[in-house]
């Protein structure tokens, strides 16, 4: 059994490829084999996480998922836990191994009750094995009731393989049909848990949208059963190198490239100067910025290694560019000369907002990534996202990773779609979910900063996708480095990327 953390790289298989995985290891495997494995690895973690647990209370669906809890609730009954069930019953027959984990869990005496249990207290646990990855639809009745019990509950909860209601691809509810304004309905949406063991494979959705919240701290067992190669996505590991690395004796600012930033028209140069800031932190050897303000300062003086000067002097054809941070309107006039001769190219906020509303500038962004394959990075937020599909941004979390696959074949570039989660996916590969960073980013400029870094890294040599993967993943890991109780502006992000 593996602890999730973001010190490796983990594939991640989706609903479909899991389902495949499973049937084949029934087909190879002894009956009911499986099932109890799956069972008395839950109950291993159970007594890891809650050791001193006095009352376990184990909420069973009616599929495969509830047979698991049914196996655990037998292995906790025989290591002297006091387990009660509770089992919800579904329509027509159950399948045959769950039946059979029922048959064995009342043969044993294990406790089984209509209805939960009163009064649980964190000293106890609760074992969500309500739906996993069987979740079709809306919860409703019984397990609907049971979901929010568990929610209400100051017992601590392990889900297993999902949390139930939630979508294994998407990080999202089960279903689209809770109404975007009914919010009691989506508190309830799916089970809240502290500890979630996923079985047989990684899914998506625990990493992404909704999905880290649900899931608390993820853990992993393979029950013995090698994955296929073919992974859906990959969870990021920590990066090779982010910050600037000591390289030769004979090395001189040229050696780790230029990175030009245009943005920052009137009123807003502060974002620019942040992407600036943080490229030059993030080991850039040289940094200039194009401001668009018809006044721009001369200089920064909380930053006097930055070089200020007019946007369309600056030197594109051998730069990674950053293009679009505070850009305003203004950037309109900038973007077409910084799509055809950016050398590398990030393009984010205000750039993306003018792409979006503006036909001809996408046709220059699929010419040039015809001339320049590989060499732009594109970094929307779900709003930003869903005006470059001429989607809703409901849409757009609600499949984050089809979402940023849609806008890399769309654009043939590298996407990092941000959030909870950020998905980063490019034409021709396996696309990738950051598994760094936390609330501390839901602050101005912080977006800035992540734009800069990645120009940083496409300027000293990385590829577009591992560029924007390497900067999604930095960019989190000094958030959840950050020492609590200090505030985490995107100033001091800046700073710290270098640390």
């Amino acid at each position: 059994m593996h602890r999730i953390t973001p010190q490796r790289s983990w594939p991640l298989h989706g609903i479909e490829a899991t389902r495949r995985l499973e049937a084949a290891a029934q087909a190879a495997l002894p009956p009911h084999a499986l099932m109890q494995r799956a069972g008395l690895a839950v109950a291993q973690l159970a007594l890891a996480v809650a050791p001193h647990a006095r009352t376990v209370w184990v909420a069973c669906g009616p599929g495969n998922n509830g047979g698991d809890g049914l196996e655990a609730a037998l292995h906790l009954r025989s290591w002297g836990k006091e387990v009660m069930v509770t089992h919800a019953t579904g329509p027509g027959s159950p399948p045959a191994d769950a039946a059979a984990s029922l048959a064995r869990a009342r043969d044993a005496g294990v406790r089984l009750a209509d209805a939960p249990p009163e009064g649980l207290t964190a000293g106890d646990l609760g074992i969500d094995a309500l739906l996993g990855l069987g979740s079709r639809r809306a919860p409703e009745g019984r397990l609907a009731h049971w979901i929010a019990t568990l929610n209400a509950s100051s017992a601590p909860v392990l889900a297993v393989d999902l949390p139930s209601g939630l979508h294994g691809d998407h990080g999202t509810h089960a279903t689209d049909s809770i109404a975007e304004d009914d919010q009691s309905a989506r508190a309830d949406g799916f089970v809240r848990a502290q500890h979630t063991l996923s079985l047989l494979t990684l899914k998506p959705g625990l990493f992404t949208a909704g999905g880290r919240d649900a899931a608390g701290q993820i853990w992993f067992e393979d029950l013995g059963v090698p994955a296929p190669a073919d992974a859906t996505a990959h969870l990021l590991g920590p990066p090779a190198d982010t910050g600037r690395a000591l390289g030769l004796h004979a090395s001189h600012k040229g050696s780790y490239g230029d990175v030009a930033v245009v943005g920052g028209a009137a009123g807003m140069a502060g974002a620019a100067l942040l992407a600036a800031q943080a490229a030059l932190h993030a080991g850039a050897g040289r940094v200039f910025v194009g401001l668009l303000d018809p006044a721009p300062l001369p200089a920064d003086p909380s930053q006097p290694e930055l070089m200020l000067r007019g946007w369309s002097t600056l030197p594109l054809a051998s730069a990674a560019v950053v293009c679009g941070c505070g850009g305003g309107e203004a950037v309109r006039e900038a973007l077409p000369a910084v799509l055809h001769g950016a050398a590398q190219l990030v393009l984010d906020a205000d750039a993306l907002n003018a792409l979006a509303a503006d036909t001809a500038l996408q046709a220059l962004l699929r010419a040039r990534a015809r001339r320049q394959p590989h060499t732009t990075v594109i970094t929307p937020h779900p709003l930003e996202a869903a005006r470059l599909l001429g989607q809703g941004t409901t849409a757009v979390q609600a499949d984050r990773l089809g979402a940023a696959l849609a806008l890399a074949d769309r654009f043939q570039c590298t996407v990092v779609l941000k959030g909870s989660g950020s998905v980063i996916a490019t034409p021709g590969e396996t696309p990738a979910i950051n598994p760094t960073g936390n609330a501390r980013l839901a602050t101005a400029g912080t977006g800035d900063v992540l734009a800069g870094l990645t120009g940083a890294l496409l300027a000293r040599g990385y590829r577009a996708h591992d560029a924007a993967g390497a900067a999604a993943y930095r960019h989190g890991q000094v958030a959840d480095d950050w020492p609590r109780g200090r505030g985490l502006t995107a100033s001091r992000l800046a700073q710290a990327l270098g640390g």
